[in-house]
C-alpha cells in the first residue's frame, strides 16, 4: 500500500497533511503526484469525490517551493468553473501550504476589484479563478501571465457545459509553452479532447473509475410520478418530496436537493421553509456573501436541506451530505453522477434519490445509458394530509347556529304601562316594492317573524322592477 510519506513530496507539505489527518492517497492521488513530481503534463480522468484537489495542490506546492513571486506576475493558475469550486481550491492550498511562505489569491465574481489588485500587485505564488473574473484583471492591465509555471485546468466538461472553452483557450495562449499542464476532467467529451490534443504535451492518461460512474457507496432509487401537466407535476414533487423526507426521518443528516432552475430552487426552498423544514436556496442569481454563507451555514451542521441548482454539483465538498434529492432529472446525463456524488464521498455510504415524472422519459433514458444499468425503481409514500384552516362564518349563519337564548327579564316594579306612539300629520311612504305591488310574494316587504328570504328579497334593485312591454 502505497503512502504520503513515499511520494517525494516536501517535507513541509507531508507534515501538513499529518496534521490534516491523511495517512494514504487515493488512487488517483497516488497514480498523478509522481508524474507531476517529474514536471510531465496530466490528464486525470476519475469521478467527483476521489481527491482530484489534492492530487494536484500538494505537487503544485512542492514545485513551488523553491523561488519567488513578482509583481502581476503568478507563478502558478488554477481554473476551476464556479465560484464555490475555486474557493474549495483555496481552502486546499490553505491547509496543504500552512507551513510555507506560499501566497495565494481568489479571483472570482461578487467580489470587489480593488482587494484583489492588491493582492496581484503584491505578486502570488498560485492565481486561483474562474476564467471570467481572471480575463477581467487580464484587460484591465492588472495580470500577466507569461511567468505561470504550472497551470491547472479543473472540471474541464463542467467548463465546456458552462461555454468556458474559448476562455480556457485564449488563456492557455496568454501562458508561456514551457509551462506544465494538469487537465482533470470526469468525462471526456470530443471537445475537450480536441483541447487537451491542442494544448498538453505528451500527458501521462491517469484513469481511475470508468467514465461517468457513480460510487459503489451510494444507494440509488427512482421514484415514478403520475403528474402530466407541468403546474400538477411540479405540486406533486413538492408533495412527495416532504413526504419522503418526512420517511426518511433521522437517517437524513444532511441533504442537497438539485432543481434544474434557478426560479424553481426558490419556489421549493420557500416552499419547504413553509412547511417547518430547514431549508435554504443556492444559485448563480444570489449575492456572491449569501451564498458563502449559506454554505458555510451548511458545512456547519446549521442547516439541514440545501436547495441547490447544478452551481453547487461540482464545487460542493462536504464529507458527511448524508442524501442527495433529484427534485429535478438533469438534461444532461453526466450531471447526474456529479449531483449524487455529493454523497457518499470518503468511503462513506449514502443515498441519492431522484423524482420523475413522464416529461423526465427522455432524460432518464440517457442517464440509464450512461450508467448502463437501469435505476431501481422505489414507491412514494403517501403525503401527510394537510390541515386546512376553517373558515369564518357569516354573521347570519354563525347566529342561526348559536342555541337561541332566553330574553333576560326585566324587575317588576318598574313596569309602565305601554306608550302608544304619537301621531304623525306626515304619511309614511310605502317601499318601493310595496307601491308597485304585485302579488309576487318576493317583492312584498319581509314581516317579523317571516320565513327565510327567497331571492333577493327586499334588495331588489328597482331598474329590474320597471314595466316593459312585449310587442
Amino acid at each position: 500500500m502505497t503512502l504520503f510519506s513515499d511520494l517525494k513530496l516536501d517535507p513541509k507539505v507531508l507534515k501538513a497533511i499529518n496534521e490534516a489527518g491523511y495517512t494514504t492517497p487515493t488512487p488517483i492521488q497516488a497514480q498523478a503526484i509522481p508524474y507531476a513530481l517529474e514536471g510531465r503534463d496530466v490528464l486525470g480522468i476519475a469521478q467527483t469525490g476521489t481527491g482530484k484537489t489534492a492530487s494536484f495542490t500538494l505537487p503544485l506546492i512542492t514545485r513551488l517551493g523553491r523561488g519567488r513571486a513578482r509583481a502581476r506576475m503568478p507563478r502558478s493558475l488554477v481554473l476551476a468553473p464556479t465560484r464555490e469550486l475555486a474557493a474549495q481550491v483555496a481552502e486546499n492550498f490553505d491547509t496543504y501550504a500552512k507551513h510555507t511562505r506560499l501566497t495565494k489569491a481568489l479571483l472570482i465574481g461578487g467580489v470587489a476589484f480593488g482587494e484583489q489588485d492588491k493582492l496581484i500587485d503584491r505578486g502570488v505564488d498560485v492565481l486561483i479563478a474562474t476564467p471570467g473574473r481572471l480575463l477581467d484583471h487580464f484587460e484591465r492591465g492588472k495580470l500577466l501571465l507569461t511567468g505561470v509555471e504550472v497551470m491547472v485546468v479543473d472540471e474541464a466538461d463542467r467548463m465546456l457545459d458552462m461555454g468556458f472553452i474559448p476562455d480556457i483557450e485564449r488563456i492557455f495562449g496568454l501562458t508561456p509553452f514551457t509551462r506544465q499542464t494538469f487537465f482533470y476532467s470526469a468525462t471526456m467529451a470530443p471537445e475537450i479532447e480536441r483541447v487537451t490534443n491542442t494544448f498538453l504535451s505528451n500527458p501521462a492518461r491517469i484513469e481511475v473509475a470508468r467514465q461517468a460512474t457513480a460510487s459503489e457507496t451510494i444507494t440509488q432509487e427512482l421514484i415514478e410520478l403520475d403528474a402530466s401537466r407541468r403546474d400538477v407535476a411540479a405540486k406533486r414533487k413538492r408533495e412527495a418530496l416532504r413526504a419522503i423526507i418526512a420517511q426518511e426521518g433521522e437517517k437524513i443528516e444532511n441533504a442537497v436537493i438539485f432543481c434544474n432552475r434557478k426560479v424553481d430552487v426558490d419556489i421549493l426552498a420557500k416552499a419547504l421553509t413553509q412547511h417547518k423544514l430547514d431549508a435554504a436556496p443556492i444559485h448563480g442569481d444570489l449575492d456572491q456573501s449569501v451564498r458563502t454563507r449559506t454554505l458555510e451555514k451548511f458545512r456547519a451542521g446549521e442547516l439541514k436541506l440545501l436547495i441547490a441548482s447544478d452551481v453547487a454539483a461540482r464545487g460542493l465538498d462536504v464529507p458527511s451530505v448524508s442524501h442527495v434529492f433529484n427534485f429535478d432529472l438533469p438534461s444532461h446525463p453526466e450531471d447526474y453522477v456529479h449531483r449524487i456524488g455529493r454523497t457518499g464521498r470518503a468511503g462513506r455510504s449514502g443515498k441519492a434519490i431522484s423524482l420523475m415524472v413522464p416529461a423526465d422519459q427522455k432524460y432518464l433514458e440517457q442517464i440509464e445509458k450512461l450508467l448502463e444499468k437501469t435505476l431501481p425503481r422505489g414507491t412514494a409514500p403517501e403525503p401527510a394530509p394537510v390541515a386546512k384552516p376553517k373558515r369564518a362564518q357569516p354573521a347570519r349563519k354563525a347566529a342561526e347556529a348559536a342555541p337561541a337564548q332566553e330574553p333576560e327579564q326585566e324587575p317588576t316594579a318598574a313596569k309602565e304601562p305601554a306608550k302608544s306612539p304619537a301621531p304623525s300629520n306626515t304619511s309614511r311612504k310605502a317601499p318601493a316594492n310595496a307601491r308597485r305591488g304585485s302579488g309576487n310574494p318576493r317583492n312584498q316587504p319581509r314581516r317579523e317573524g317571516q320565513d327565510a328570504v327567497v331571492g333577493m328579497g327586499d334588495h331588489v334593485p328597482d331598474f329590474l322592477m320597471r314595466e316593459f312591454r312585449v310587442a
